[in-house]
């Protein structure tokens, strides 16, 4: 039986005036206003972060030249490989997402190739890479560790994977991280990242547990707060140069 959607607007209901639209939208909650009022899809209140895209967009511009940037990946296969660029602003303490990258069932080899662009600009030793835990895992074709691969390609793998400055890598804890810079406007996300948005529209728990599921990018930029301590400047003088870490500004103290 053939079957066919229509999408909806609440502009399309033409019976309503200009003025009781902006009452209606007013009454919904930030985090339904995208399914409510555009019939975007939604998982309502189970989202792990409730916020109007909107709130989080924002229009590409230019890097201000003292803004230090980082990169993180997520490692994947059957579902994505994903990396995120970020820039921080280190005295507003804001991070911009900048570019996002996903694919799946290629090799590290084709990964590097297209990651290596972001950091074409950075002088020895490049483009600083976060990374999780799985990176210590062994690739089946070489037997080689999955960052080390990464790195004999060309790319600036922190040395270990990203952890808190007090040890530890839970999951929940950067979640929670994620939310107050989402809830405070320090996280913010270039409106092209399209497919990131994609991801944070539609993530959400189930009886009170995370769903792995379309969380990849979502996963990377945690990973990329997570770095924002070995964040650093291209082509930066040797006289102002900190090494791959700078701890002049702790990300993490509020």
């Amino acid at each position: 039986m053939a079957r066919h959607v229509t999408k909806m607007t609440l502009f399309d209901a033409e019976h309503y005036s200009a003025e009781q639209r902006a009452t209606i939208i007013e009454s919904y909650p930030e985090y339904e206003r995208q399914a409510r009022v555009y019939g975007e899809p939604s998982v309502g209140s189970g989202r792990i972060f409730p916020f109007s895209e909107e709130v989080v967009k924002c229009d590409p511009f230019a890097r201000p030249a003292h803004w230090p940037l980082v990169a993180a990946l997520d490692f994947g296969w059957d579902h994505p490989t994903a990396a995120v660029l970020v820039w921080w602003d280190r005295e507003g303490d804001v991070m911009y997402v900048t570019q996002t990258y996903r694919q799946s069932q290629q090799t590290p080899r084709v990964h590097a190739a297209a990651l290596k662009q972001w950091g074409a600009e950075f002088s020895d030793p490049g483009l600083p890479w976060g990374w999780p835990h799985d990176g210590l895992q062994h690739d089946k074709g070489s037997g080689q560790q999955l960052a080390a691969l990464y790195r004999q390609e060309g790319m600036a793998m922190l040395p270990g994977p990203v952890q808190f400055p007090e040890g530890g890598n839970s999951v929940e804890a950067g979640l929670m991280l994620m939310y107050q810079r989402l809830q405070s406007g320090r996280l913010k996300v270039f409106a092209p990242c399209a497919d990131w948005f994609e991801e944070f529209r539609l993530y959400h728990r189930k009886d009170g547990q995370v769903v792995k599921q379309q969380d990849d990018l979502m996963a990377a930029t945690r990973y990329a707060l997570m770095a924002l301590p070995h964040a650093r400047l291209p082509m930066a003088p040797k006289a102002s140069r900190r090494g791959a870490t700078d701890t002049r500004f702790n990300p993490f103290d509020w």
